[in-house]
């Protein structure tokens, strides 16, 4: 008796909890109904705000285009925004070069030149992306004028290798970029012009620039005397009060003793008959500018911090050229791990490490998100994130988008405040007639 009734007690608790996943699923049917409601309403808040941006690309003052740029690079770091440049990529390509950089200020320029490499990065590898390369460069390289702003030029620099990591298929390609970072600083004059000297933020950026095409290179492709010339120079940089300079030029030369393989260089030499010949004496240079820059590299992985200068930047440029020396001495490669999302991103060499560097730097607060997102960026690095999601699984907006969607002082929600207003302006101006215009202005 007492066991059939704690059978049905037991029933009846089972027929509860049944009772209670009813209720449960039926709550969560609705909760998931919810969030892709709310995944709905984000997504066209998004392609809402990116079509009014673009359209104030159209806009006379410079400051609206600025603030337009602003809002789609924003939207382009919180997310691939596939479907918009899909329908909108040959115009925003076209008012990024033919507006922004030809006739807009050193900001709107920096600006414009960040919003193509998003562009570049979010299209991926194939006929867009050469599109954008081949679009760009009849206006590139006259952008590029070494009295200009800094910041313009680095931002110009950024997007040209942007563009030509993504989009250049041809070695030939990717060398031509190359070779224009290269005359930034070793501008071909006649010989009653003077030179320009850059500032050492613009060596910086070229550096880098150069070094991220760089690993894209087979070094045996180029000429000797080309690693000679680019040695000697980053050589030099190596002794250069600036700190961010010396790192630059570091890392460099670090993907040009892992490509270059000097061993098979030497090879190459003796193969054609090197001795006593001009070959010989190309192979002597060369190890001469090998040891020299080990031995700068051994003084600036131990070096003493100057006056004023910050500890976190000794301390980069120590481990640095600690791991550089290790290379150039045992063949080292660093290897590093970092988490993405939960996932572990490893490289294994300079170049891996030099193009995650210059990504991780371009993409800034973007970079989780596209790492975690960005096919081409996956297919680069090997990484295979795990799928944090499901289709129709609850969707929590990051603060970053919270920010552009929400937030009133956003980029994105101003720039949507100031189209409507201007719609509004065009809307009194017909009802009221052609002749009546000012005086709507008036009312507002």
């Amino acid at each position: 008796m007492g066991k059939r009734s704690s059978q049905r007690k037991h029933a009846a608790m089972l027929d509860s909890d049944d009772d209670n996943s009813s209720v449960s699923s039926s709550s969560d049917a609705r909760s998931d109904h919810m969030s892709v409601s709310a995944n709905e309403e984000v997504q066209l808040d998004k392609d809402r705000l990116l079509d009014e941006a673009l359209d104030a690309l159209y806009e006379k003052r410079g400051s609206t285009r600025e603030q337009a740029l602003s809002a789609i690079i924003e939207a382009f770091n919180s997310g691939l925004q596939h479907e918009f440049v899909e329908k909108k990529f040959a115009t925003l390509l076209h008012l990024c070069i033919i507006t922004s950089i030809k006739k807009g200020s050193a900001k709107e320029v920096s600006l414009a030149s960040h919003a193509i490499g998003l562009l570049a990065l979010t299209v991926g590898c194939g006929d867009k992306a050469r599109e954008i390369l081949e679009g760009i460069f009849p206006t590139l390289p006259q952008a590029l004028k070494i009295g200009a702003d800094s910041s313009k030029i680095s931002a110009l620099l950024e997007c040209l290798a942007i563009v030509t990591f993504v989009g250049g298929n041809d070695p030939a390609e990717t060398e031509r970029s190359m070779q224009i970072m290269w005359q930034l600083v070793h501008p071909k004059l006649g010989s009653n012009v003077a030179g320009v000297k850059p500032s050492p933020a613009i060596i910086t950026a070229m550096v880098s620039a150069w070094a991220f095409l760089l690993t894209t290179i087979d070094g045996l492709s180029l000429d000797p005397k080309y690693w000679q010339e680019s040695i000697s120079y980053l050589s030099g940089l190596l002794d250069k009060d600036d700190r961010s300079v010396r790192i630059a030029a570091g890392e460099a030369l670090a993907v040009i003793f892992e490509i270059g393989s000097l061993e098979k260089f030497c090879s190459q030499v003796k193969d054609a008959g090197g001795g006593s010949t001009q070959e010989g004496k190309e192979l002597a240079h060369m190890h001469g500018l090998r040891g020299k820059v080990l031995n700068q590299v051994r003084n600036l992985a131990v070096e003493a911090g100057g006056k004023g200068s910050a500890k976190k930047d000794l301390n980069s440029q120590r481990n640095l050229f600690k791991d550089i020396l290790e290379f150039l001495e045992h063949g080292d490669s660093p290897k590093t791990s970092m988490k993405i999302g939960g996932d572990a991103l490893q490289t294994s060499d300079w170049c891996q490490l030099i193009q995650l560097n210059f990504l991780k730097h371009f993409l800034g607060g973007g970079f989780v998100k596209h790492m975690q997102e960005n096919n081409l960026l996956h297919d680069i690095f090997g990484f295979a994130p795990k799928k944090k999601y499901n289709l129709g699984a609850e969707h929590q907006m990051s603060s970053g988008e919270k920010r552009l969607f929400r937030s009133p002082n956003s980029v994105l929600n101003k720039a949507r405040t100031q189209f409507l207003n201007k719609q509004r302006m065009l809307s009194k101006g017909r009802n009221v007639g052609r002749f009546a215009v000012g005086a709507a202005d008036d009312e507002l």
